[in-house]
């Protein structure tokens, strides 16, 4: 008989130095990028023998990296404001971007590479293009900071989720807003279009998921099963699974078709804050607060063939897919958890964690590429430094500084950390305290004109 395989983990990547932010796996599938709160993005070689590269030019926390659909540029997005674009190689040029006026927190590519599209604390979206490298308009609707933004398929749409829990559909032409839709418990950290751009997911602080047809601007799905903030999603090629990653420490992925959840991966030690499928489906990768980077191997879309009798006859497994197109709204059930809760024991359960000591520093050092000069429309010089391949024993460029110098500026460094963490929290504070006082005055309001 056949039977289903689980995912497995394949490759595991150090070489971060604090919280890993997003991942992303170059089209041709040997590269992939990860952004962290380090300040820098690193492309890591699948090639047998071939060093990472770590891209040093922003200066301050880089919160998302995605490759253009031809694998030839790498789009950044920090905390100082500015987009880079990048070429994944050892020269690793790279542009600036300057036009939004907070932290900027993702950054998407239209199917044809033509544009680029950011979401930034500045409560706006904003387009761009790649090859004229120039700004075209800003969508500004959010009340609040805007998480993410993504391109439907056909490049003709564009999606986005802000703390001010809305997702917002924009058409590109009119550069209107199409529709709205409301999340009623936490702020929406990010969204996705499924592959047929007939529907969008939106993951949420309060550990929701949700499925929104956007033909009929209404809900489709919606599970509880995170116990932690939903931080990232990503959208199986065949449309029909979806691969979460939580605060809660796990990875999930969602069997759309059945309305469930299809399995529950442990890998990483705390909140996993990075998770994408590879464009074709047979990978997926994900990174957490335990400055790891972890590839799978998917699995569960193929079949292992196994002999069913002495004629060697060979079925199917019951849950494999018929390969066909994308799966449309109307082949996606209903699913409403918060209504009939569905228990999560259903779900397969991956516990990676002991294979991560098997597959330990599989990296062949790193290569650091720092930019000397760079701004709009120009190509920075860089300067290139090797480390040696014990990644954390590794001298970097610090280590040639004088040893006084280098601890002063690593305590300066750790207290601006401290100060920007502190501010981070109090802005926190005080959106959650506007939204509490705004409910306040909207649930005195009636009774006020009662008692008057």
């Amino acid at each position: 008989m056949s039977t289903l395989e689980d995912p497995s983990l394949e490759r595991h990547f150090r070489g971060h130095r604090d919280v890993v932010t997003a991942v992303d796996f170059n089209p041709n599938m040997t590269q992939l990028a990860s952004s962290s709160l380090d300040n820098n993005l690193m492309v890591w070689n699948f090639k047998a023998k071939m060093r990472a590269y770590r891209f040093v030019g922003h200066k301050d926390a880089v919160y998302c990296v995605q490759f253009s659909p031809s694998g030839h540029l790498v789009a950044s997005t920090s905390r100082d404001k500015t987009v880079r674009l990048w070429i994944p190689s050892v020269k690793g040029e790279s542009t600036v971007f300057r036009a939004h006026t907070g932290t900027v927190r993702s950054v998407d590519f239209s199917s044809d590479g033509q544009a680029m599209v950011t979401a930034s604390d500045d409560k706006t979206v904003k387009l761009w293009t790649v090859h004229r490298q120039k700004f075209m308009f800003s969508l500004t609707q959010h009340s609040n900071w805007v998480r993410t933004a993504k391109f439907s398929p056909d490049g003709r749409l564009v999606v986005s989720g802000s703390d001010d829990k809305t997702v917002l559909l924009w058409d590109l032409n009119s550069r209107q807003c199409l529709h709205t839709f409301h999340e009623t418990g936490g702020f929406v950290n990010c969204v996705d279009f499924h592959p047929s751009g007939t529907c969008i997911a939106s993951g949420s602080t309060d550990g929701g998921l949700k499925i929104w047809d956007i033909r009929m601007n209404k809900i489709l799905q919606n599970y509880t099963a995170h116990t932690g903030s939903v931080n990232k999603l990503s959208f199986h090629a065949s449309g029909n699974y979806l691969l979460t990653g939580s605060d809660d420490a796990t990875l999930k992925i969602f069997d759309l078709l059945e309305g469930r959840i299809f399995y529950t991966l442990h890998g990483h030690q705390g909140p996993i804050t990075a998770a994408s499928f590879s464009r074709d489906g047979n990978y997926f990768a994900s990174g957490g607060n335990d400055e790891q980077v972890l590839v799978w191997k998917t699995n569960f879309d193929q079949i292992r063939e196994e002999n069913t009798s002495s004629n060697n006859t060979k079925t199917k497994h019951r849950r494999d897919r018929p390969v066909g197109p994308h799966p449309t709204v109307e082949d996606i059930p209903p699913r409403q958890d918060r209504i009939s809760p569905r228990p999560v024991a259903d779900s397969n359960t991956v516990d990676a964690r002991q294979e991560i000591r098997r597959l330990d520093d599989v990296t062949h050092g790193i290569t650091n590429v720092i930019p000397q000069t760079s701004s709009e429309g120009d190509l920075g010089k860089n300067t290139i430094v090797s480390e040696p391949s014990t990644l954390r024993s590794s001298q970097s460029l610090e280590s040639q500084l004088p040893q006084q110098l280098t601890t002063f500026m690593q305590h300066v460094a750790g207290q601006l950390d401290i100060l920007t963490q502190t501010v981070s929290l109090l802005e926190q504070r005080l959106t959650m305290t506007e939204n509490k006082l705004s409910e306040y005055i909207a649930d005195r309001g009636p009774k006020v004109k009662e008692n008057s």
